[in-house]
């Protein structure tokens, strides 16, 4: 409180009708979005006044009066809506004008008497009172969605850290944000405590003691707790007695206190020795409130008489710290009187000037069927009518069945969606059975999906905007068509993973050519720290370049994320998400991105100025003692800026003029640094941060997002420009001025009622080609729907259904610098030493010689893996028994083996780690893995154990070393693992020794037995018998092919199979038989289609099928209410 504050203006409560006395306020509140001053009354009237003279703006019932209702105002709470206000039975919603929104009263209310915020958003509130109940309540739809019960009766709740609610004992209990669940009771020496306020670390109380002789009096001491550590720390002595108490919003360890005779005393709860006294002039009864300011400039006291004290100084009172412009009233316009008489023609007197849309120009989604007539009766039954004691009747023509009711409404015809594909293996049954009236029909398809996705109106969302979904086969998601939604060069991301969300933030940054390039240069050096989210964007975007347009996942980039602790405490997580909106959580997801990738890159490079060039804003940050006005300075960055929306002039403020984009991006940068601003990066991160109606009328205007803006910074400012103003800037050169266009954008879309919000990406991919090309290039990333659009459609927004979350700029001279000298610069050294983590040398393995093996371009390694079950698959049971598989088995990679393929020592492991898996494993499938139970845990595990992160990096550097794998099965491997190896550096013995017409893949023990006449996986499987098997097979083929007999062999290799039903003679003598019985054909359409078990003995619960000889395992079924049911798969019967 400065030396020239001092009461500025007084008022009275405005009186329950104009025949009474001014009323006591109840309940006194600062908005925190506006200018404006609320005020409620035990009537249940709520009253506005705005600015610093306190003029009325709006006045309305919240809550029914006395006696027919619940009487006085407790609280108010301010949202993006209007003003929550609670009263003892009901909750009350209204507009900022007064206009009602929603009114809740229920049996449930009782005694209610305070609320708070819940979580990180402010779509939750929770109500609570003198009763033993707490109700949860969405703001946005005005319903109770939980009824919580409680122990205890609260008083009044302040949200911080925590949500601190009072009881009415005295003490104070510290209650979760998302779960209200009890962190801490803080006991108080109070007996009730009739006033608290926490902002920050720091919770300050004040209330009554009781005297010896019973009676109550206000103690002399205000009692301050810190919330980090939930303990009391020095009280603050206060003689006239603390009766209110409110924390300064600004100055983090100021209050102020106040005692019910107007004595003021400003005080550092640091040291409690300084203070600032001051009196209000309280001349008629009692203070009865106190309450600061958001922006701290000013406070408000309300006294038992009905009197409101405004104070602050006179130089300077704001009430928001961020204020945004109020909605007057339109002034009534006077219209000239004109005489309507035969004289006066009727052209001259108008029509009104409307600004609202009509009801003319409605669109159909809003038109609904009232009612129909009804239908004509027949004539054969009207010729036939004769009367009859109750109207007439006739006979039946018959023409329907009895009691056959004929619909008469109108057929609703669906809106186009977009269609799921058959699955690969129907395809290619298809394919064999009629290739050529299947190909016509898929191009007759593909043509009628091509004009519903471009034929949707912008008044709806377009199809290809919408929500996309991977249906499962009995082969898992292997069978899923995902060429079907992506015919372009370019990889989408699939959206089976938990977390996927930020799979549009992801490709966004992959198209940034100097992030990729920092993420790659980074993961080609020695980091090997397993929470490196830098290194796995790394390999993310590497698996997304070589896979040219195939489908994608980031899984291991995700798992990463999720293992982090602090991901999860910034509820990041989905399952932590609480109904947090997706966009609240991209923005989050996208700032903790960044800066971890910044600590992460510290980690091995100290030098920090490349990533600092290419993403930090360097700003220094400035501390000041408030005591000493010692002042710090140190160097600060920020990776991305949030938007501010808000006018800063009185030109800006005008009703109809928006402010422009540069102008935004110039208050926001300001704003973000505080101080004077060092140096702009490469890349500009942006959080559109689009939450007010101010920030969605921006993004309404056409044309405000400009694809290119200019920034200079001088003498520690930043200016911005774009459109004429750029192009004049660049043509003078009087400053260095420093140009960016649009990299792309993450876009929040809302589909509709039915479906739930996601996000989408809006990307320019021209600026990451490697050569010149078009100069705009726009295509739509829905996960893995990948689409071109035009640059029309990706900048066009609308409130109702597409807002910007994340946008990214890049600098001019970066487009096509795309930087592969990586690849260059990788160090293998992890391929030549040992690394255990339970210090345990490889089994059966001998490390490579880098003198004399040094994997070059064309070296030949024989490769197989292992995994566990870390999921079951879930079935869903529809109404009418049909099933369908909601989540397939998810696996976790256990083993690698990589062999030798070439030299004197080929079919020499020289890698074999098994991998740790800190996730619970549900089946370690010891019959087709060879794992057991212990073999992945370092405390008891006799092999060598590796971190994931370790043993994908050994094959990472073997892919980019230009290594050729040979194996059994790859694809399935390689997808597992979340690496994609290209065609050219695969040699898969399943597509060597393969027919296609056939349509069946042979198993590597079937090749094994007849080719190389040996027997293997006898009892278990062992990767690496397998990889050596497989690069045995290879040699053979080889011989085949120089002598020219390899057609002729397969033949004869599938003949023998046939014979004995695909499996050596020992497992397949049932099986062959039956193939007899049969003549064969049901061992051949029944064993599996191409492409999806790839030839290895895949265990039945990974396939959805049984076979001979094997258990098969049966699902336990769980009923849901909603007539569906999900299954978790037993072991099967021993």
């Amino acid at each position: 409180m400065e030396a020239d504050w001092n009461e500025l203006h007084r008022i009275t409560v405005p009186p329950p009708d104009i025949t009474s006395e001014p009323t006591p306020a109840t309940t006194v509140a600062f908005d925190t979005q506006q200018e404006l001053l609320w005020v409620g009354n035990e009537y249940g009237r709520i009253t506005s006044f705005y600015g610093s003279e306190l003029r009325r703006y709006t006045s309305f019932w919240a809550h029914p009066p006395q006696p027919r209702g619940d009487g006085e105002v407790k609280q108010v709470l301010f949202h993006d809506r209007g003003v929550v206000s609670v009263a003892p039975t009901s909750i009350h919603l209204s507009s900022r004008r007064g206009l009602p929104q929603w009114h809740i009263a229920t049996k449930a209310m009782r005694n209610l008497s305070c609320m708070s915020y819940m979580g990180k958003g402010n779509s939750f509130i929770v109500v609570a009172g003198c009763q033993n109940v707490m109700l949860k309540i969405e703001l946005e739809r005005g319903r109770i969605v939980e009824e919580i019960p409680t122990e205890h009766e609260y008083t009044m709740m302040k949200y911080s850290r925590y949500i601190c609610a009072a009881t009415v004992t005295g003490s104070v209990n510290i209650l979760d944000t998302d779960t209200l669940r009890i962190i801490k009771t803080l006991e108080t020496p109070n007996s009730r405590i009739c006033d608290m306020d926490a902002r920050n670390n720091y919770l300050v109380t004040c209330g009554w003691v009781t005297r010896q002789q019973g009676t109550p009096m206000l103690a002399s001491l205000a009692n301050v707790y810190d919330l980090r550590t939930m303990k009391q720390l020095t009280p603050i002595p206060f003689a006239a007695g603390a009766a209110h108490v409110q924390m300064h919003p600004r100055m983090s360890t100021t209050c102020i206190l106040a005692s019910h005779h107007g004595q003021l005393q400003v005080v550092d709860l640091m040291n409690s020795n300084t203070v600032n006294l001051r009196q209000a002039n309280i001349s008629n009864g009692f203070m009865s409130g106190l309450v600061l300011a958001p922006s701290g400039e000013a406070f408000a006291l309300s006294d038992t008489s009905g009197f409101i004290h405004l104070w602050g100084s006179p130089l300077k009172v704001a009430f928001a710290e961020i204020s945004n412009p109020i909605e007057f009233a339109d002034p009534q316009e006077s219209y000239p009187v004109i005489a309507v008489d035969d004289d006066v023609p009727l052209s001259t007197i108008g029509i009104p000037y409307y600004r609202e849309q009509l009801l003319s120009a409605s669109t159909s989604t809003q038109l609904y069927e009232v009612g129909n007539p009804p239908a004509k009766i027949d004539p054969l039954i009207l010729s036939d009518l004769r009367p009859s004691d109750i109207g007439s009747c006739a006979r039946n023509p018959k023409k329907i069945r009895r009691n056959q009711a004929i619909k008469t409404r109108i057929v609703e015809v669906e809106d186009p969606s977009l269609a799921a594909p058959k699955f690969l293996s129907e395809k290619a049954r298809e394919s064999e059975n009629n290739l050529s009236s299947e190909r016509s029909i898929s191009e007759i398809q593909e043509a009628m999906v091509n004009a519903a996705l471009n034929s949707s109106t912008k008044a709806d969302v377009p199809i290809m905007y919408r929500n996309v979904e991977i249906k499962y086969s009995k082969f898992g998601v292997d069978d899923f068509d995902f060429e079907y939604y992506n015919k372009t060069q370019f990889s989408g991301l699939e959206t089976h993973i938990a977390n996927s969300y930020t799979n549009s933030l992801l490709q966004l940054l992959k198209f940034t050519p100097l992030v990729r390039n920092v993420a790659l240069h980074h993961t080609a050096t020695t980091c090997l720290y397993e929470t490196c989210l830098l290194c796995e964007m790394g390999f993310l975007f590497d698996m997304m370049e070589k896979a040219e347009g195939q489908s994608c996942q980031a899984t291991n980039f995700l798992k990463t994320f999720s293992s982090i602790p602090e991901a999860s405490n910034m509820g990041l997580l989905e399952e932590n998400s609480h109904h947090t909106p997706l966009t609240t959580m991209l923005q989050a997801a996208c700032r903790f991105l960044l800066e971890h990738s910044a600590l992460d890159y510290r980690k091995v490079s100290p030098n920090t100025s490349e990533f600092n060039q290419t993403l930090a804003i360097e700003a220094p940050l400035s501390m000041r003692c408030v005591h000493c006005h010692n002042e710090t300075i140190r160097d600060g960055r920020t990776y991305i800026n949030d938007l501010v929306y808000t006018p800063t002039n009185a030109v800006t403020r005008s009703r109809n003029q928006i402010p422009t984009f540069s102008h935004v991006l110039k208050t926001s940068i300001e704003r973000a640094s505080q101080t004077r601003v060092r140096g702009i990066p490469d890349v500009l991160m942006i959080n559109a941060a689009v939450s007010t109606a101010e920030s969605k009328q921006c993004w309404a205007k056409p044309g405000w997002l400009p694809s290119e803006i200019g920034v200079i910074t001088e003498n520690g400012k930043c200016f911005c420009f774009e459109g004429e103003d750029l192009r004049l800037h660049i043509e003078r050169g009087l400053h260095n001025i420093k140009v960016y266009e649009l990299v792309g954008i993450v876009a929040d879309i809302n589909s509709g009622e039915h479906q739930k919000s996601h996000l989408v990406s809006l990307i320019n991919t021209s600026i990451s080609d490697r050569s010149s090309g078009l100069r705009d290039n726009w295509h739509l990333f829905n996960d893995f729907l990948v689409r071109k659009v035009s640059k029309t459609d990706a900048l066009h927004f609308a409130p109702s259904w597409k807002m910007p979350a994340v946008l990214t700029f890049q600098v001019v001279n970066g487009r096509h610098a795309v930087d592969d000298s990586w690849k260059n610069a990788l160090d293998p050294t992890l391929l030549y030493i040992e690394y255990s983590i339970n210090n345990r040398p490889p089994q059966d393995c001998q490390l490579l010689n880098p003198a004399t093996e040094a994997p070059v371009a064309g070296s030949c390694v024989a490769i197989d893996t292992e995994f566990v079950a870390l999921q079951q698959e879930e079935i869903e049971i529809k109404a009418d028994g049909d099933r369908e598989i909601v989540r397939p088995t998810r696996l976790g990679l256990a083993r690698v083996s990589v062999l030798r393929g070439s030299g004197i020592n080929e079919g020499l492991p020289f890698i074999n780690d098994y991998i740790t898996i800190s996730e619970p494993i549900v089946d370690y499938l010891t019959k087709w893995s060879g794992v057991h139970e212990g073999d992945l845990n370092s405390l008891h595990s006799s092999h060598n154990l590796v971190p994931l992160k370790v043993a994908y990096k050994k094959l990472w550097l073997l892919l980019n070393l230009g290594c050729i794998f040979i194996g059994h099965g790859l694809p399935k491997d390689f997808r597992t693992i979340n690496i994609h190896v290209p065609k050219a550096q695969v040699l898969d013995t399943v597509d060597l020794f393969y027919i296609r017409a056939r349509q069946r893949k042979l198993s590597l023990r079937f090749l094994a037995w007849y080719l190389l006449k040996e027997d293997i996986q006898q009892e278990t499987h062992d990767s690496i018998e397998d990889a050596r098997t497989a690069l045995r097979l290879w040699r053979k083929f080889e011989e085949f092919r120089d002598a020219g007999v390899v057609d002729a062999m397969i033949e004869e290799v599938y003949r023998e199979g046939k014979k004995w039903g695909y499996k050596p003679p020992g497992e397949a003598i049932g099986t062959a038989m039956m193939g007899r019985r049969e003549k064969g054909r049901s061992t051949e359409a029944s064993l599996g289609v191409p492409g999806f078990d790839g030839g290895r003995e895949t265990p039945e619960i990974l396939r959805g099928g049984s076979g001979p000889g094997t258990p098969v395992a049966k699902p336990r079924v769980v009923e849901r209410r909603a007539g569906t049911a999900t299954s978790e798969w037993e072991s099967p019967a021993k």
